[in-house]
């Protein structure tokens, strides 16, 4: 009976670990419409450095004030600032990659994160992913694929690998590493510690970027919507994403986490058509719906 019970509240674990990645992908594609705001009007430097200052500044006021935990150093220090580089790494290499090719070339680099994540899942963890979770990664990353090619095959054939995609592959080898170590050096903290340390120790290293643009942007003259698309990359898609990222890695193998980034281009879709900024055709649509297959077939299989 009680080995029942235990197996029934794993499961619901399970699940609300889909559910949280599930409102991953939802905010980290808000996080485009908005964040494209803020880059027309101020570096990606400065805006990486400000977002994850007023993150760690959110998450410690809530730490404190709301859940009254007691904010501490943490142990093994080197923890947090090895996660924090990765994570530093990624996002910076992201916007330094815009400078030399598309949203759409970096969109087709990022389809490679999952499946890389379960390589470093083997090594790291001995996770091993199984054939038909594999192929269901697959099935997710085609469609993917599709959708951020808007269905035309003849763009899908005549990708090329340049400058901006090899930089923005460096990130994504650090993404990938990044969701399997956060259940490694996991030591027992709860989501909270774990995660306002992982955001301090990011914005501390993206500072080194960031002050000199921030320095030069005059941030003083924002106008309110740029104001508004930081302080919702600070707080959704900072500090939010950190806590959801954490809480599902240690309930779901790093290749399941993080297959749920194919849903942004779809989100993104969904996001852009709703705000007026017109919507994709049918066969992108299909190929939205084959993502959605592939990632519900995968969530229903044996971890």
């Amino acid at each position: 009976m009680a080995a029942s019970a235990n197996i029934h509240a794993k499961g619901y674990e399970k699940l609300k670990a889909h559910g949280a990645m599930l409102l991953f992908a939802i905010l980290i594609a808000g996080s485009f419409s908005l964040g494209g705001l803020a880059a027309g009007v101020m570096p990606s430097a400065a805006i990486n450095a400000i977002r994850y200052v007023i993150g760690t500044a959110v998450m410690g006021l809530f730490g404190l004030f709301v859940l009254r935990v007691e904010i501490r150093v943490p142990a093994a220090f080197w923890r947090f600032v090895i996660l924090g580089m990765l994570m530093a790494v990624y996002m910076f290499t992201m916007f330094k990659a815009l400078e030399f090719t598309s949203p759409v070339s970096t969109g087709a680099v990022f389809t490679l994160m999952p499946l890389m994540s379960a390589g470093f899942a083997l090594v790291f963890l001995g996770q091993k992913t199984r054939p038909p979770v594999l192929a269901s990664l697959i099935l997710a990353a085609a469609g993917a694929v599709w959708v951020i090619f808007r269905g035309n095959i003849d763009a899908i054939l005549s990708f090329d690998v340049g400058r901006g995609e090899l930089i923005y592959f460096i990130g994504v080898i650090c993404h990938a590493a990044y969701a399997p170590l956060l259940r490694k050096f996991n030591r027992g903290e709860s989501a909270f510690t774990f995660g306002f340390w992982g955001v301090a120790c990011t914005g501390v290293i993206l500072l080194i970027p960031g002050v000199p643009a921030i320095a030069e942007s005059g941030i003083t003259n924002l106008p309110l919507i740029a104001w508004v698309a930081i302080f919702y990359l600070a707080i959704a898609t900072t500090a939010i994403t950190f806590m959801l990222l954490q809480y599902a890695s240690m309930r779901l193998p790093a290749s399941k986490v993080l297959a749920y980034g194919y849903l942004t281009p779809t989100f993104i879709i969904m996001v852009e058509g709703m705000i007026g900024h017109g919507w994709v055709s049918a066969s992108v649509f299909a190929g939205a719906a084959v993502t959605a297959l592939g990632l519900v077939v995968m969530a229903l299989l044996p971890d």
